[in-house]
């Protein structure tokens, strides 16, 4: 669909310009991640859950006013449907005294003098629980990023196209990690999900280029390589713009009007499809291109032909030219 004019961007040769930017931005974030670290929540950390109920109607959003006058202002909270049912999980650890609790508890209740309170239960989510789910975690950006690289690698004939690919996501990952590690937000499971869905956006628009890249090697036979990969940059902006743009606005609208649960969550997805949009034109396929440059190069070919870029398999199973 081209609901934009066809644009005619000289992505190659702003190439360098992008890798500096890309070094800038990660190097900000390992510096970052080194210097600051992660905070993690309490899937990761392991803490104490609080069940507490009220006699009287009460909102999330009235609970919430009044935790954030007390000491628990960075726990999170889940209130139980149809039910005066409050949980409040925090980082607070086993060692941490009754009194205090209480003294949190009464604060609370402080905030809601005419409707009582009730602890229903305290339970100690240990740290085994944690380490648990952030192995599970780890385990599935691994096996994502293998299935992604080897995918890529099948589909295009060429592991370069894989490896860039993976760079990307990578990239984009690591951008919004260390986006919460400056900013010092708490990372939980719904962060995690957030991070591979930004993946999921990343590789996917990378996809896109190169299969539009693979069509033009097989037409675009005596261009220079650099005019391929622009061309074919070009006419997948229409695409991208709409894609992206209209999970953005969705984004945003939960940004702004999702409430604080949601806060977080949608702020890693704003960040990261502006940064996965910018790494599939950015990164992905000027790695492609200076790869297959360089490797034209040290083989005595002529670099800037077509030609001479690696192609993946025809529908018969033969290479290209």
């Amino acid at each position: 669909m081209q609901l934009f004019p066809k644009t005619h961007f000289d992505f190659i040769g702003m190439r360098w310009a992008c890798f500096a930017v890309s070094a800038i931005l990660l190097g900000a974030c390992v510096v970052s991640l080194v210097t600051k670290g992660v905070r993690y929540g309490i899937d990761f950390t392991g803490g104490t859950v609080l069940q507490v109920s009220f006699e009287k109607p009460l909102t999330l959003a009235e609970f919430r006013a009044a935790v954030e006058g007390s000491g628990l202002a960075e726990a999170s909270l889940q209130h139980f449907s149809n039910s005066n049912t409050f949980t409040i999980r925090t980082q607070a650890d086993a060692k941490q005294s009754a009194e205090a609790i209480e003294k949190d508890l009464a604060q609370i209740q402080g905030a809601l003098p005419d409707n009582k309170m009730h602890e229903d239960s305290k339970e100690y989510v240990g740290p085994a629980v944690g380490k648990h789910l952030f192995r599970q975690a780890l385990w599935a950006v691994v096996l994502s990023l293998a299935g992604i690289m080897l995918y890529l690698g099948v589909r295009f004939a060429n592991p370069i196209w894989g490896v860039a690919g993976i760079i990307a996501l990578f990239h984009d990952v690591l951008a919004t990690y260390g986006l919460f590690s400056l900013l010092g937000i708490e990372i939980d499971l719904l962060i995690v999900s957030a991070i591979l869905t930004i993946g999921g956006y990343s590789i996917h628009d990378t996809i896109i280029i190169f299969d539009r890249m693979r069509e033009k090697l097989k037409v675009m036979r005596r261009e220079p390589l650099g005019q391929v990969i622009n061309e074919s940059m070009n006419e997948t902006m229409s695409r991208t713009i709409i894609t992206s743009g209209t999970v953005f606005i969705v984004v945003m609208i939960l940004y702004l009007f999702g409430g604080k649960v949601l806060h977080h969550f949608a702020m890693a997805m704003a960040f990261g499809l502006v940064v996965g949009t910018y790494s599939s034109i950015g990164v992905a396929a000027p790695l492609v291109f200076e790869w297959t440059q360089r490797n034209a190069g040290s083989r005595g070919a002529q670099p800037e032909s077509a030609d001479n870029a690696p192609r993946a398999k025809t529908k018969t199973g033969k290479r290209g030219r």
